[in-house]
């Protein structure tokens, strides 16, 4: 069972393991705490970190609480050998794993005074425009299934510019859903800064055709828009997120 203090620090060291793990790494800790068979038998971990799927932080959450709730003992090695080969000697964030840190401030955006990330949110980035309502409709219902709450720009009023809104709720969001449909450039735009804040960014779109090039690699969740492929879409994208649910 994990209580609150032990779910904190394994989400704590989640975060570091995404930023600066290797499969190495994850060698290394299977060596020191005796759980390399949990490691290198999980299906989709050290796969999901070697092409940077989108999925690989929920993999790697997923075998972190696992061995803390296994021997708390072994979290603690786990803990000190990253603390010791990784240490925090700033704050960062970074688009993907990666052994290199990045700090920056933006020019364009205020940064939220308050900076946590709310690990039930998703913020979705689509289309505004009546056509999208049955698909906006059904990633909420999604996002629902999956135990998130959604958010879309138009659910807010904070700030006397969309734009400073629309960076808020993507810091703010665990996940960000974008729907690339009819290639709409505002998606796009929102998009670069989900992937530059750092966050699981999940695509969908009714057309392959309509998703950028530099982000045709990742998995796209295509779907018809119509009452069948909306529920298939619903039911794919509740799937999707709740690997990375944290």
């Amino acid at each position: 069972m994990v209580d609150y203090d032990l779910g904190k620090r394994i989400l704590a060291l989640r975060e570091r393991v995404v930023a600066d793990f290797n499969a190495g790494d994850w060698e290394e800790v299977g060596l020191l705490t005796g759980y390399s068979d949990l490691i290198s038998k999980h299906p989709r971990l050290l796969r999901s970190l070697s092409w940077g799927d989108e999925d690989y932080a929920g993999n790697a959450l997923t075998i972190i609480k696992r061995i803390a709730e296994l021997d708390e003992n072994a979290f603690a090695i786990f803990e000190k050998h990253v603390a010791e080969k990784y240490p925090e000697e700033s704050q960062f964030i970074s688009a993907k794993p990666s052994e290199r840190k990045i700090t920056f401030a933006p020019s364009v955006f205020q940064v939220p005074e308050n900076t946590a990330i709310e690990s039930d949110l998703v913020a979705v980035m689509m289309p505004f425009n009546a056509a999208f309502n049955t698909v906006h409709e059904g990633i909420r219902r999604a996002c629902s299934a999956a135990g998130y709450r959604c958010l879309r720009v138009d659910d807010i009023w904070e700030e006397s510019t969309v734009i400073q809104d629309i960076f808020n709720l993507i810091f703010r969001a665990h996940v960000v859903v974008v729907d690339f449909t009819g290639k709409n450039p505002n998606v796009m735009y929102e998009t670069g800064i989900a992937h530059t804040l750092g966050k699981h960014v999940v695509p969908i779109s009714q057309s392959l055709d309509d998703v950028p090039f530099d982000m045709a690699h990742h998995r796209i969740l295509k779907y018809l828009p119509n009452g069948e492929g909306i529920e298939v879409m619903v039911d794919k994208l509740s799937e999707k997120l709740r690997q990375v649910s944290i």
